[in-house]
């Protein structure tokens, strides 16, 4: 991530920011970085009096590794502060908050590696300190209570500079959640495209599976900007680094992958080179940020029955049978309804049809089929067979001739969300077919442990 993020030997004062730093691992390293590349004595002096660390940790044991780490160290340019980074930082707060807010601070360079999966909000969170927020840092949209992850992108997002006051760069780590998590409309999907259609996001790497002690799922680092170079506007780098791996000598936990130096210097030349020369591979792509958009259609068909004819139904109608619900069935089917009411009266039970078109009173129709007194026992209905549903359709594409094309039933109405969409597909993007194994060597697999086993049983039976 330090290395992507291509931080120079400084001229001037440059700071690296960290809103969950935890030990201080992302914020040494970065450092560290700086001193190995600065090629002479005054670069390396340069290095000690111009940088400055920041971060904050929530985790008291933590912040106190992290404060000793620095101490050993001696770096006088360090500052990190125990609290939320997520909250604002108040003194009747339970808990202390972001003691680096962006209306005082901003930052040239950040990277972090936040904690998957975080509860920020319900009863076991901080919901209700974030929100104070919601206008200002988190104006793009909230997550979901159980996912805090792009809080923390947007956190980092407020403390980038202005463009006009120089650059800011970010690199963050992510599980797979931020990328698509949310429907249209919903949180996440409103932050991807606050993010989209700022062209901030550079360059996303498909890391390995298994690389982190505590999770073995797939993880991804996002590139992020405040101003892109002309070559890079309007587009996105997507790098599958997947195979970028070798198995680790001893597990740790679920950690039994490790990355090299050649693989990190694969990762950098995919990104440096293709930035530079357009290069695309089966592992590189450039997608433009229109390809992660996409409409949410809401449409109403009509069904066919089996002669693939419009089908009309006769079914139990299993609502309550009031007033409103009538009004909703006359806006739905906008046709002719049939309802056999069965009911019980003074003088025994009847059924009494109504036939409520789309224009008719319902609650007329209602009452003077069935007046006040009748006691209802059940309701069959006939009406067209409409199904209602959503289509996902990618922006770019024409809405009517995708549904036309992709439901083959007839349209009767559809209508288009009142914002795009976006979610961002890596797996789907990268996908390569892998024929399944032909049945005669998975049989031959099968017949070859079965004898194994038999083996194995025969001798535990001698034993």
């Amino acid at each position: 991530m330090v290395e992507l993020l291509e931080i120079p030997i400084p001229e001037k004062h440059l700071s690296i920011y960290d809103p969950a730093c935890g030990t201080g691992g992302m914020l040494s390293v970065a450092k560290e970085h700086l001193l190995d590349r600065a090629n002479t004595e005054a670069e390396k002096e340069r290095v000690e009096e111009y940088v400055t660390v920041h971060g904050q940790e929530l985790s008291p044991t933590n912040y106190a590794i992290c404060q000793s780490d620095l101490l050993i160290k001696s770096d006088k340019q360090a500052t990190v502060f125990l609290g939320n980074s997520l909250i604002p930082h108040e003194l009747q707060s339970k808990e202390p908050g972001d003691q680096l807010p962006e209306t005082k601070y901003r930052f040239d360079f950040m990277l972090s590696n936040p904690p998957f999966g975080v509860t920020w909000g319900g009863k076991d969170g901080y919901e209700k300190e974030a929100r104070k927020l919601e206008k200002t840092r988190y104006r793009a949209g909230m997550p979901r209570a159980d996912n805090g992850a792009l809080l923390f992108l947007q956190t980092m997002l407020a403390k980038m500079k202005e463009p006009k006051d120089g650059v800011s760069r970010i690199a963050i780590v992510f599980n797979g959640s931020p990328l698509s998590n949310g429907d249209c409309g919903q949180g996440e999907s409103e932050i991807r495209r606050w993010i989209l259609e700022n062209d901030w996001l550079d360059g996303i790497v498909m890391l390995p599976d298994q690389l982190f002690y505590n999770t073995g799922i797939f993880t991804y680092i996002w590139l992020l900007r405040n101003n892109k170079p002309a070559s890079h506007r309007g587009r996105v780098l997507i790098i599958d680094a997947r195979k970028q791996f070798e198995k680790e000598p001893k597990s740790f936990g679920q950690k039994r992958n490790r990355m090299t130096d050649l693989h990190r210097q694969w990762i950098e030349g995919r990104y440096r080179n293709s930035w530079n020369s357009g290069f695309e591979d089966e592992y590189v792509k450039f997608f433009r940020k229109e390809d992660f958009a996409y409409h949410k259609v809401s449409v109403v068909f009509w069904q066919t029955d089996e002669h693939d004819q419009p089908a009309i139904v006769t079914e139990r109608y299993e609502k309550s049978f009031t007033t409103a619900n009538l009004v909703r069935e006359q806006k739905f089917h906008d046709s002719d309804l049939t309802f056999h009411v069965r009911v019980k009266t003074e003088d025994g039970e009847k059924t009494v049809e109504l036939l409520l078109k789309a224009t008719d009173n319902a609650a007329k129709s209602l009452k003077a089929a069935l007046g006040d007194q009748s006691e209802i026992l059940s309701v069959e209905w006939t009406h067209r067979y409409y199904v209602q549903d959503d289509e996902y359709i990618p922006q770019g594409e024409d809405i009517e001739a995708f549904l036309k094309r992709e439901i083959g039933k007839p349209i009767i109405r559809w209508e288009d969300s009142p914002q795009l969409g976006y979610e961002i597909l890596p797996n789907k993007y990268f996908y390569r077919y892998q024929p399944p194994r032909p049945a005669k060597d998975l049989l031959a697999e099968f017949w070859k442990q079965e004898k194994e086993a038999e083996k194995m049983l025969g001798g535990l039976a001698n034993s």
